[in-house]
């Protein structure tokens, strides 16, 4: 890359995580020029997590980090460049490739393949962080099954919430559902199932002060916001689920995006920018799970290689 003329290359990927790796895979093993860009940990989300036990192909599961590892040695052995630098600009030109403009410089791309997920809004309350793996867990879908019998909390009052509440009593002794108001956002229907679901029991009007546990989660401090009662409940796990903040501010005024702030795209991934991906957490309807990160980064790379085919560039 010099100063005057960035490098140009077929598929830039922005993120690095299950959707980032696998688009990056794809465009590689099909010979076309792929570079991806991570500002933070390589893998994303799924290399924080102690175990994935849902991934087809490993019956006894296996380490996030080594998963996430296992996929960039995969990436860069079919000739994927993959950069630690933040993404900080995205231009499409009217014709020609789209400009990037990074933390470490200046690229071109005939196409860009955005899969720079969401983050889980956090309580930002001592021990979530230190405890991230270890039983503070923003999926229930994929850890619940770690906590049979035991007593969990789960944090929350949307529909999220109230769905991995009641997803979470096939595998705990006891859920209780904490929130910090008396009314709930969730929908009635998901309402009148954990109302009437034995296993859960409603916390109104109350915080989650602090996590406390020796090695793993042992229990959370609760803090009523009208009496200022505190109690600790032993539990073995906390699930939180007070929504998502997606990273698509790269593509304000580029793409559409929901009320959330999540990319509309078709099945093939496509935006109503030609040239222009969405996969994996960054689009709506995302099932966020790493099976689904993974197809969607695939039928994004396979889509890209499309639009490059048919506007007649090369390999390479």
């Amino acid at each position: 890359m010099t100063a005057d003329r960035p490098e140009t290359y077929d598929i830039a990927v922005i993120g690095a995580g299950g959707a980032g790796l696998t688009a990056a895979l794809y465009g590689a093993r099909a010979r076309r020029r792929t570079i991806a860009f991570e500002r933070l940990m390589t893998g994303g989300q799924i290399a924080t997590t102690e175990l994935v036990e849902n991934y087809p192909g490993f019956p006894e599961g296996i380490n996030g980090t080594d998963f996430a590892l296992n996929l960039v040695q995969q990436v860069e052995r079919f000739g994927a460049e993959l950069r630690h630098e933040e993404v900080q600009a995205i231009a499409p030109r009217p014709e020609g490739p789209f400009q990037i403009e990074t933390s470490g410089g200046a690229y071109d791309a005939h196409t860009v393949i955005a899969t720079a997920g969401a983050d889980y809004n956090k309580l930002g309350v001592p021990g979530e962080d230190e405890f991230i793996g270890r039983g503070v867990s923003y999926c229930a879908t994929c850890d619940a099954a770690f906590f049979q019998d035991q007593e969990v909390v789960v944090v929350g009052g949307g529909d999220a919430a109230f769905d991995e509440a009641l997803y979470t009593t096939r595998y705990a002794s006891k859920v209780w559902l904490v929130h910090r108001r008396d009314s709930f956002r969730a929908s009635g229907l998901l309402q009148e199932r954990v109302f009437g679901n034995a296993k859960i029991e409603i916390i109104r009007n109350t915080v989650v002060e602090r996590i406390v546990g020796a090695g793993m989660v042992e229990g959370a401090e609760l803090r009523n916001v009208q009496t200022s009662e505190v109690r600790t409940l032993p539990v073995g796990a906390v699930f939180i689920f007070i929504g998502q903040t997606p990273n698509s501010h790269l593509l304000k005024g580029l793409v559409d995006l929901d009320k959330g702030g999540h990319a509309r795209v078709d099945l093939r991934m496509r935006t109503k920018v030609p040239g222009l991906f969405v996969a994996g957490d960054l689009r709506v309807e995302a099932a966020r799970q790493l099976v689904s990160a993974c197809g969607d980064g695939a039928t994004a790379a396979l889509a890209a290689e499309a639009y490059l085919a048919e506007l007649g560039i090369g390999e390479g």
